[in-house]
């Protein structure tokens, strides 16, 4: 039954409206992207209520003070951290890339190291397996999404094994990527002796200023010697009904493994605060690429990943090729990709034609016709999700890790890239990518633009919410 509402409540209810407009004109442009800022007040004008209350929810990309505090107790640690890797530090080239690196991530530059790129799903879990199998002292995994599926009982069962054999294990994972088995993934963990911690878990007496922060690192550590980075879960390929994902995994070894055992004592550390190791042994070293982590996220004073991209395309000379599931970028990198284009570098850019995400996927589009125009390749990858995150600029610098070429891994989302520096290292990428390539259909700027109409209306309108994805 509709109740109208009687005049004086509804003149109070508009001037509630236009108080809200007015005031979050002030308050939403407020260290903010014009991207998101025009999203924002886009809803707020049309919805004045359930705007405010919605940006009160997620509005602001930043974390409590009391987090803030706790991330700068960190800065010894990872002072010493930085201390026990100089001797791994390495005068090799690519200094100036290098001190981006660490002036925004934290962590220097370091040789010696052995990386193999495992882009089959199956084997990740194979070698990781047999990794925890053979482990004598801890294994720490820091995952998004952690199942207890089939996939995801091997990797418990042999977590449980190295437990009964006196190895110390901790896991980290993220509550939202792990919302659907995370009942069941604590309660096997736990019966088989594992220590769990959630990453960011959502308390209402303590909570964080946006409740979709969330921690996406994906860091495997056995022993502090063997490291895996990428994108691949803790779950079945195929967990999402007519969706495959296929992946890509370094399995590394070398002092690069002190540094990703230092990301996730710190993550550990943020929700615990308890230090598990006050200083990391230096791992030995075993092969000759040159690697740096690159943790990015809300701790960080700048976005780590996006600004490190956006000046490698600047400074790109011949080819930059991109991998990402999930395209939403901002007009620095629009820019950035155009310039290169103009200055005679080929860009190529490998999306998925296969889509989980289906709003972020309607925006992704929408800026298709725009790279296109700019002279950008666009490649859909065929058959499977292509979940892999990677990037390699002028056969000489690779990245490989969690984080996607969206605005949420550039600005909401822990992420962890792993910087490869040197012909020798990025080749082996270069040559997954060229798979990658084959395995796609180019996107013709023509034929993008016959498009139904209506396909280019839904496009638009999620457009116009990308920034808040």
């Amino acid at each position: 039954m509709f109740i109208p509402l009687s005049p004086d409540l509804g003149t109070g209810y508009l001037i509630v409206e236009w108080i809200i407009r007015i005031g979050m004109t002030l308050v939403v442009p407020f260290r903010r992207s014009p991207g998101a800022t025009r999203s924002w007040l886009l809803l707020i004008y049309f919805l004045p209520v359930p705007g405010a209350l919605f940006y009160a929810a997620i509005g602001r990309p930043k974390f409590p003070q009391w987090r803030t505090e706790r991330f700068a107790n960190l800065s010894g640690f990872y002072d010493r951290l930085r201390t026990r890797l100089t001797p791994a530090v390495r005068a090799d080239g690519f200094e100036e890339s290098a001190a981006l690196v660490q002036r925004v991530g934290g962590m220097p530059k370091v040789g010696g190291n052995a990386v193999e790129l495992i882009d089959d799903y199956d084997d990740v879990f194979d070698r990781l397996i047999r990794d925890i199998d053979g482990a004598r002292f801890h294994v720490r995994i820091l995952v998004y999404l952690f199942a207890n599926d089939a996939t995801g009982m091997k990797v418990i069962e042999a977590l449980g094994r190295a437990k009964a054999r006196g190895v110390d294990c901790h896991v980290l994972i993220d509550p939202v990527g792990s919302y659907k088995w995370l009942k069941g993934t604590r309660r096997d963990l736990q019966a088989a002796g594992i220590e769990i911690r959630e990453a960011l878990p959502f308390r209402l007496l303590r909570r964080r200023t946006r409740r979709d922060m969330r921690n996406h690192r994906k860091l495997f550590l056995i022993d502090g010697i063997i490291g895996y980075a990428g994108s691949q879960n803790i779950v079945a390929k195929d967990f999402r009904p007519g969706v495959t994902n296929h992946e890509l995994v370094a399995r590394v070894t070398g002092p690069i493994v002190a540094e990703m055992t230092g990301a996730f004592m710190a993550d550990w550390y943020l929700e615990t605060e308890v230090m598990l190791e006050e200083d990391i042994a230096l791992p030995p070293t075993i092969g000759n690429v040159t690697a740096q982590l690159l943790p990015s996220g809300a701790d960080y004073k700048c976005e780590g990943f996006q600004t490190f991209l956006v000046w490698k395309i600047h400074r790109a000379e011949r080819h930059v090729l991109i991998t990402t599931p999930y395209l939403i970028p901002d007009e620095d990198l629009l820019s950035a990709m155009r310039t290169a284009v103009l200055r005679g570098v080929v860009v190529d850019l490998v999306v998925s034609a296969i889509a989980d995400q289906k709003l972020v996927n309607l925006a992704q589009r929408s800026y298709y016709q725009e790279l296109l125009d700019g002279g950008v390749r666009i490649h859909r990858f065929r058959h499977f999700l292509l979940h892999a995150k990677n990037v390699s600029i002028d056969g000489s610098v690779a990245v490989i890790g969690s984080s996607n070429v969206d605005i949420r891994s550039f600005q909401l989302n822990e992420e962890v890239s792993l910087v490869l520096y040197g012909r020798d290292a990025v080749e082996p990428l270069e040559a997954i990518q060229r798979g990658y390539l084959n395995a796609s259909d180019p996107v013709e700027a023509a034929r993008w633009k016959r498009r139904p109409a209506l396909h280019k209306v839904g496009e638009n309108i999620a457009r116009l919410v990308s920034p808040l994805l």
